[in-house]
């Protein structure tokens, strides 16, 4: 550890372009370059976790087949292979540096339940606090698309998120985020430092610029935007440059810096599963001076606050919550099951005597204060 820094924790998200060879295969030169760095950020102190892209690219060409799969069986059978070459190398060159690699493979599922979530956070705690360096994947072998982060930029934030990350590195195949498409504007510039995504900045988004990744810009600033309603501080930079990971760490690369705002609401690690993970299970349509309240006092809402139900949901479910023209509000966790809430709704005063509590207390609702807050649910 340097007398000027303190311990950070960094996770760091690497795309299949940045592991493998033009040929598909995984690339040992790329992944010593990238394992170099971590290690640098080891010895200095740092506590560091990997999302690495890579399984299908890396296992395809071992399948048998010339290009990369068009059918789900074939990616998920792709994944099968390539995931064991990836870590294999991964461990055996983080071996050779003294360090142990571990591996984690995530679905959708493991964030939306929230033990699991829990679970999840608690094993990843132990790995980081013995040394270790996590090496996460979403589980491509068995995941449905209907069940799929979407890309391991959203995935590398909403784990940034889960271990309160101080800084989320996300590599690409470009320099960072410009004013425009660089590679259709000679003339675009690069954003060194963001505080803000603003609507502009989301516009700017390109396509992918990789034949072997799924993300592009826009599903980075999407991530991003996750980060720093987490109070995570992003960069992004391009995987190829040297130093990359460690110079961002301490300030000195190129790239885009994003900064959240100081005064921004940080969501706490309830709030950030509520927001980006539960996956809501009915809906609640509320009337306009409940939205007002809660946007404005953040206080509870009752279940007289509500218009109607829609959904069956158990107590202790999360649901959306709009107003009655149909803009959505945010997300809780409900005290009552919708069975209960539509008695409510449907009977008299003296009926629902025994409805005392909150609908949804505020310490269990996340509201729509800015556009970063409800991204990527």
């Amino acid at each position: 550890m340097t007398p000027d820094t303190e311990e950070k924790r960094i996770v760091i998200k690497i795309g299949s372009s940045s592991l493998t060879s033009k040929n598909g295969e995984v690339s040992r030169r790329k992944l010593e370059k990238l394992v170099a760095e971590v290690v640098r950020l080891k010895d200095d102190g740092h506590k560091v976790l990997l999302v690495s892209s890579g399984a299908v690219a890396a296992g395809y060409r071992k399948l048998g087949c010339l290009t990369r799969p068009k059918t789900l069986s074939e990616k998920q059978a792709a994944a099968s292979i390539g995931q064991g070459l990836l870590i294999e190398t991964y461990s055996d060159i983080f071996m050779s540096h003294g360090y142990v690699a571990s591996q984690i493979l995530i679905t959708r599922s493991d964030f939306s339940d929230e033990n699991r979530y829990n679970n999840a956070r608690n094993t990843i705690n132990v790995l980081l606090d013995r040394g270790i360096v996590p090496i996460v994947n979403e589980n491509d072998t068995i995941t449905m698309d209907f069940l799929r982060f979407g890309d391991n930029d959203t995935l590398s934030a909403k784990v940034a998120g889960l271990i309160n990350a101080d800084q989320l590195i996300i590599l690409s195949d470009i320099d960072g985020l410009y004013d425009s498409d660089p590679r259709k504007n000679k003339g675009a510039k690069l954003l060194t430092k963001v505080n803000e995504i603003t609507p502009e900045i989301e516009a700017s988004a390109g396509e992918p610029g990789s034949a072997v990744g799924t993300g592009g810009m826009k599903s980075k600033i999407d991530a991003v935007k996750i980060a720093m309603a987490s109070g995570i501080s992003s960069f992004l930079g391009k995987s190829s440059t040297i130093g990359i990971i460690y110079d961002a760490v301490y300030k000195n690369a190129l790239g885009t810096y994003f900064n959240p705002q100081e005064n921004m609401e940080n969501l706490n690690q309830k709030k950030q599963w509520i927001a980006f993970n539960s996956g809501p299970e009915g809906e609640l349509t509320i009337n306009h001076a409940a939205k007002e309240a809660i946007i404005k006092n953040q206080t509870n809402l009752n279940p007289s606050d509500i218009h109607s139900v829609t959904g069956r949901f158990r107590q202790g479910a999360v649901v959306k919550i709009f107003d009655v023209t149909g803009e959505e509000i945010g997300l809780g966790v409900v005290n009552y099951s919708s069975k209960a809430l539509d008695q409510f709704i449907n009977h008299t005063a003296a009926d629902n005597e025994n409805f005392s509590n909150a609908a949804i207390e505020s310490e269990q609702l996340v509201c729509r204060l800015d556009t970063a807050v409800l991204a990527g649910v």
